[in-house]
């Protein structure tokens, strides 16, 4: 299973054109945790994921604490989620994750990134089945027994345990991310997660091969170039 997901460190690194766009995408979205979940990071745990992963990804402190203040005021945009679906080419598919104020505008912008690269723009539901919504911990380790006992101690519905080269990865479903976040810190004391996040993982892979990997390319720098755009999941094999 941890073979098909991609590390969202990397695929942010990968198309934000520019470190600001990096810190944008980071800055709306730490806004958003915290005025849902509460501006205390020790209390809301999505937050403090959050922040983490922006200090790894160099985001600077004065963006993150932005954020969170605009948060604490109550001023400032009102985002909503936007989820977008559909077959990108070579027929894979593709899940496009969005933060938007306006979202007659981002589906414009999203639906032309589709209709751009002779991709299809679906309804919601279209391949989402296809993938398994997913929370993601992965940390530095080697007794995976301990783990696993760790999390059942806490009924937390766990998915699968990998142990790859000292690396253990624990999958769960997305609605357990807090659940298990919290057993594993208790349970191992200054624990440090080198992936901390929430996913989709393809259930299968689409190859995607000669005229179609450029076309498949230019597709994901075009939604990556969208500031509304948070994520991109997809199922594309190149």
């Amino acid at each position: 299973m941890g073979r098909a997901y991609q590390n969202r460190k990397d695929s942010m690194a990968k198309t934000a054109a520019a470190k600001t766009r990096v810190y944008s995408k980071y800055g709306r979205e730490i806004y958003v945790a915290a005025k849902s979940g509460g501006p205390d990071p020790d209390s809301n745990l999505t937050l403090r994921g959050l922040i983490d992963r922006a200090k790894k990804d160099q985001v600077p402190t004065h963006v993150i604490e932005k954020a969170i203040e605009k948060a604490r005021g109550g001023a400032g945009e009102d985002f909503s989620a936007a989820r977008y679906e559909g077959f990108g080419p070579g027929n894979c598919m593709v899940i496009v994750d969005c933060l938007t104020d306006n979202p007659n505008r981002t589906f414009g912008d999203v639906r032309v990134c589709f209709t751009k690269t002779k991709s299809k723009i679906g309804t919601p539901g279209t391949v989402s089945h296809m993938f398994d919504h997913c929370a993601i911990l992965a940390f530095k380790g080697e007794d995976e027994e301990a783990v696993l006992e760790a999390l059942m101690e806490e009924d937390v519905d766990v998915t699968d345990i990998e142990n790859e080269e000292g690396l253990i990865t624990v999958f769960a479903p997305n609605t357990e991310y807090a659940k298990a976040k919290q057993a594993l810190s208790t349970a191992f004391e200054g624990i440090e997660f080198e992936v901390d996040e929430i996913q989709f993982l393809p259930q299968t892979t689409t190859p995607v091969e000669g005229e179609d990997v450029e076309m498949f390319e230019k597709f994901l720098d075009m939604l990556n170039d969208l500031d509304d755009v948070q994520n991109v999941y997809h199922n594309a094999e190149i």
